[in-house]
C-alpha cells in the first residue's frame, strides 16, 4: 500500500529544503530590485489577489503572448515574493511575465482558488488583449492545468486563452490527499477533491501541456505527471513529459531563472508558438 502521507511530504524528503528556500526569496528580491515592471497590482478585492507584472527589455510587446506564474506551496504556504526570478529567463527572451499571489487556505478551498486564477487571467486579458502561458510549480502545476482546461468560451472570453502551459512537479489528482496531513488546511472531501482535480476534467483539445517533474522525486509525483501526459493525450491534447534528470521537488524549477535553460526554452517556445 502507497504510504500517501510519505510520499507527498516534500519537505521531509528533500532535508536541505530550508536553504533551497531561503535562496529562492534571495534570487527573487535581487531580481525584483533590477526588473522593469508593475508590483502588487490588483486583479481581485481581497488582500491577497495581487501580482506582479515583469517587462522585458523595451517594455510590452505589442503582439505575443503574456507568461502567468503561478506559485506551488500546496494551496497554503509561500507567495509571489519568493518567486520574482522566475520570470528572468523568460524576460530575456523578450516575453513579459506576471507573477501572482492567490488566497491560501484555509482562508480559501482549492476551488475558491481556481476560481481566482481563473478571474486573474479573465483581467489580463481584458487589460493586454493577449493570450496567457501559463506555468507553475506544485500547486501551480496544478492550477496550471486547471486554467488550460477551463472552458474559456462559457465565460465570453476566447475559446483558446490558455492554449498552453507548463505544469512543473504538478498535482493532477488530489484524492491521495485526503487521507494525508496536508488536508488539514485544505478540508477536502472526496466530491470536492475529484472536483478539483484535472484529471477529471474534459481533456481540453488543442491545447498544448508540457507536465515536468523532477527525477529525483518521488514515485506519487513523477506518477501524477504521467497520468495526466497520457490521459490528456488520450483525449486530443499535445502532451509532453518530462522527467528532469535526478532534481528534486525544490531544484526542478532552478532552470526558469536561466535563459539558456532547455526549460525556458520550452516556455519561450510555448508562447512564440501560440503569439
Amino acid at each position: 500500500m502507497t504510504d500517501y502521507e510519505a510520499e507527498y511530504n516534500n519537505r521531509a524528503l528533500v532535508p536541505e529544503h530550508p536553504a533551497l528556500i531561503e535562496g529562492w526569496a534571495r534570487d527573487a528580491r535581487d531580481y525584483r530590485e533590477q526588473a522593469d515592471g508593475e508590483f502588487d497590482v490588483s486583479y481581485e478585492l481581497s488582500p491577497r489577489t495581487t501580482y506582479d507584472l515583469f517587462l522585458p527589455e523595451g517594455g510590452m510587446p505589442d503582439r505575443g503572448a503574456i507568461a502567468l506564474f503561478i506559485h506551488g506551496g500546496y494551496w497554503q504556504a509561500l507567495d509571489k515574493s519568493y518567486f520574482s526570478h522566475m520570470a528572468r529567463g523568460a524576460n530575456a527572451h523578450g516575453l513579459p511575465v506576471v507573477v501572482t499571489n492567490y488566497t491560501l487556505c484555509p482562508e480559501a478551498r482549492v476551488g475558491d482558488i481556481v476560481e481566482e486564477m481563473r478571474r486573474l487571467v479573465a483581467h489580463l486579458w481584458d487589460r493586454f488583449r493577449k493570450p496567457v502561458v501559463a506555468y507553475g510549480h506544485s500547486a501551480g502545476g496544478h492550477l496550471t492545468a486547471a486554467l488550460l482546461a477551463t472552458d474559456w468560451r462559457g465565460r465570453d472570453l476566447p475559446q483558446r486563452l490558455v492554449p498552453a502551459g507548463l505544469a512543473i512537479s504538478g498535482l493532477f489528482d488530489l484524492q491521495p490527499l485526503i487521507g494525508t496531513s496536508i488536508n488539514e488546511k485544505l478540508g477536502l472531501d472526496r466530491k470536492e477533491a475529484i472536483d478539483a482535480s484535472p484529471v477529471t476534467l474534459p481533456a481540453p483539445v488543442g491545447t498544448h501541456l508540457t507536465a515536468s517533474v523532477g527525477g529525483g522525486e518521488s514515485n506519487e509525483f513523477i506518477r501524477q505527471s504521467r497520468v495526466i501526459a497520457d490521459l490528456w493525450q488520450r483525449g486530443g491534447v499535445d502532451t509532453e513529459l518530462d522527467i528532469r534528470g535526478q532534481d528534486n521537488h525544490f531544484t526542478v524549477i532552478a532552470p526558469l531563472a536561466d535563459a539558456g535553460s532547455d526549460l525556458t526554452a520550452k516556455l519561450v517556445a510555448m508562447a512564440r508558438k501560440v503569439g
